[in-house]
């Protein structure tokens, strides 16, 4: 295939999966979605993603409804961390050549790399009024999610698959580190997974628990027993993705 020239739903494709990950620029930022830029570092920016894949993501981790705030005194998008009750970081703004990475990138393949290892998008929340949310997990869920409408995956077809490899799937590994990988999938690839269920929705903890078998020790190690007590009470899913990473980078086993 060397040499070959990608079709133009080739292109189409590639053009909408980096768009995905510059959709919520406006956050990484600080400027409100009134006033957001068309164009960043000299790229465009801040465009809707299509088949409602966005809206699909906001849904697994906030309410349906007019948000209210829900944390006295935090109104802003610096992400609060559960694991420590306080904001991760003074964030945004970030300057042009921490985000640059982020969002100049045109190998979409890349760009998703980029996005699973980042700490700059993960010191950011989805939405003032959702303080423990995350950004950057918002956005790997929504490019999940764009990825397998594309290939014709309804919502009702997709499971939470666990691999043990720690396989990275382009776009559709929404959490990875050294020991394992989390996966959004129309396909179950003969790996532990389960239904996310009919509609987009906070389920977090329901789909975990249902799991028919996870990553953590939890019969041997109490570090793994707490974190996955702790997963069970989460039903936002970036507010989970995030905590799993910040529990897994930051509690001392």
């Amino acid at each position: 295939m060397t040499g070959t020239r990608p079709s133009s739903d080739d292109r189409t494709g590639e053009s909408e999966m980096i768009a995905v990950y510059r959709h919520d620029v406006y956050k990484l930022t600080g400027q409100p979605h009134a006033d957001a830029l068309d164009t960043y570092a000299g790229v465009p920016v801040n465009q809707p993603v299509p088949l409602g894949a966005d809206r699909d993501a906001a849904a697994l981790s906030r309410p349906d409804g007019s948000p209210t705030q829900t944390v006295v005194n935090h109104m802003t998008l610096s992400r609060l961390s559960l694991l420590t009750g306080v904001p991760v970081e003074q964030a945004p703004p970030h300057d042009e050549s921490v985000l640059a990475p982020l969002v100049t990138e045109d190998d979409p393949e890349v760009m998703h790399q980029r996005w699973l290892e980042t700490d700059v998008a993960a010191t950011v929340n989805e939405s003032v009024y959702y303080p423990y949310t995350s950004l950057k997990y918002h956005t790997l869920l929504t490019a999940a999610l764009l990825d397998n409408y594309r290939d014709g995956h309804d919502f009702a077809d997709l499971h939470l698959v666990v691999d043990q490899d720690g396989r990275r799937v382009p776009h559709r590994t929404v959490y990875a580190d050294v020991d394992f990988a989390l996966h959004l999938d129309g396909g179950t690839h003969d790996k532990p997974s389960i239904r996310l269920g009919d509609r987009p929705r906070r389920s977090w903890a329901a789909t975990w628990s249902r799991l028919p078998a996870h990553p953590l020790a939890t019969d041997s190690e109490a570090y793994d027993r707490v974190l996955d007590a702790n997963l069970r009470r989460i039903t936002a899913w970036s507010t989970a993705l995030q905590y799993l990473e910040d529990f897994m980078t930051g509690v001392e086993r």
